[in-house]
């Protein structure tokens, strides 16, 4: 099939399932998917923004995903729409032996009915590989904005660097999960397992284990697994196949009123699994997503090692405007001015968008002020993590709250009243959990968190 017919055969596919054809940007996604251009390229092409496209192209593929009954992203649109193809003209051969040349866009003759999945998989002549994925619990953040390095960075890390344990963290709000999901729609149909657990207080490792096996465990074709077949330990389905397990909310594993990363009692177990993970050689990877890593982490992350950590910072300002915009905040003169006092926080532009708007308030008034906005549903959030911390760390936040300027390591034990050893772990954990930052020597607490102290 050349562009044109390909185009017009995905025009009609949407058309069958939403009733409107393609619309000039999806258009355009599937023309650059076709030519092999990235998205940054086909929205620069476009005059738009990144992020526009990438949604764009999400939808389109989960549209085409439900028509065509197999998992169509970026890197198998062209594959799938050729065994789609086949699959109409091997069915409809014997009455139109001109089926190949009809104009899906066309006022002629209609295609026929897409077939379901077990037609298509009769009628193609080429076996395709089977992708179990359970994605379920997979949330469904509505628009990403653009984090395009860190999408990059982590498809690296996991499909040319074959790394086998990926932490991604940042402090609430900050995009992580959103940041995964968008990383999972895009690189899923590489691997031959995927998914997606949301870890909460019930699941010990071994029924997270247990969990795991039971997926892997699945059958490869379509032929029923052998009777009385013995389940294999994960780490062999993590050797024998292709799996990208992700999981989510991984600081639940640890202790409240501790430094980051301190596993429950209960929870110990993770630290051999993901130690098991680390040493012993296999084709998988585990990313996990939350406000703390396991400390073995943070202690092995060196560049010759198959681990690796992402601490997500807030975005950029291009994509920080954007989400001002669809909050139905217009552009003001220091737009700028309050991202930064934000630091790019997702969650934070849109909460603080959202009472301006419902206020009324004059932002570039708030911002000459040097007022902080802090939602009722913001502060929810965030003593959601701030309740987590040791009595240590809050000391030592406090201490900053003291200082209006950022300040150095012999300023804070000029100040500390706590021991030198002591102040330098709650640094390291305060660090972790990203809740402080630092800018050559000098530690500072963001415009949010300080406010957020003060008032409790």
């Amino acid at each position: 099939m050349n562009l044109k017919e390909m185009l017009n055969l995905a025009d009609r596919i949407v058309f069958e399932k939403t009733g409107k054809h393609l619309d000039d940007l999806q258009e355009a996604v599937l023309r650059g998917t076709l030519q092999h251009e990235t998205y940054k390229h086909v929205a620069k092409d476009f005059d738009c923004s990144e992020s526009r496209v990438r949604n764009a192209a999400s939808e389109l593929w989960q549209i085409l995903s439900e028509e065509l009954g197999e998992d169509i992203s970026k890197m198998n649109f062209r594959s799938a729409m050729e065994r789609f193809h086949v699959s109409i003209v091997s069915h409809f051969a014997q009455d139109s032996a001109q089926i190949g040349l009809v104009n899906y866009c066309g006022e002629g003759k209609h295609p026929p009915d897409i077939p379901n999945s077990q037609n298509q998989e009769t009628s193609n002549p080429k076996p395709t590989k089977i992708s179990h994925q359970d994605l379920s619990e997979m949330p469904d953040l509505g628009n990403f904005y653009d984090r395009t390095p860190q999408l990059d960075t982590l498809t690296l890390w996991i499909l040319q660097q074959r790394c086998r344990l990926i932490a991604l963290t940042g402090i609430s709000g900050i995009g992580k999960t959103a940041l995964a999901t968008q990383l999972v729609r895009q690189i899923k149909d590489e691997f031959d397992y995927v998914i997606w657990c949301n870890l909460n207080a019930s699941d010990t490792p071994d029924e997270l284990q247990h969990t795991l096996i039971q997926f892997f465990s699945q059958p490869q074709n379509s032929d029923p697994p052998p009777p009385k077949k013995k389940p294999l330990p994960l780490i062999k389905y993590l050797q024998n196949y292709r799996c990208l397990i992700i999981l989510d909310d991984i600081h639940n594993l640890f202790m409240s009123g501790e430094l980051a990363g301190k596993y429950q009692p209960e929870y110990e177990e993770y630290r051999s699994l993901f130690k098991q993970i680390e040493t012993q050689s296999h084709q998988s990877c585990f990313l996990l997503i939350g406000w703390e890593q396991p400390r073995e982490v943070s202690s092995i992350e060196l560049p010759n090692t198959p681990i690796r950590i992402l601490q997500l910072s807030g975005l950029d300002i291009s994509a920080a405007r954007e989400i001002l915009r669809d909050k139905g905040l217009p552009e003001i003169d220091c737009t700028e001015a309050l991202i930064h006092r934000y630091q790019g926080n997702p969650l934070c532009l849109k909460s603080v968008a959202t009472l301006i708007q419902e206020l009324g308030i004059d932002a570039n008034e708030l911002l000459l002020n040097d007022t902080v906005l802090l939602p009722e549903d913001l502060k929810d959030v965030l003593q959601q993590q701030f309740s987590r911390l040791s009595e240590l760390e809050k000391q030592v936040l406090s201490l900053f709250c003291r200082e209006s300027e950022p300040v150095n390591l012999a300023k804070l034990l000029e100040c500390a009243t706590v021991r030198s050893p002591d102040l330098l772990n709650a640094l390291q954990s305060l660090s972790r959990r990203c809740l402080i930052e630092k800018t050559g020597n000098l530690y500072y607490l963001p415009p949010v968190l300080r406010q957020y102290i003060k008032g409790c």
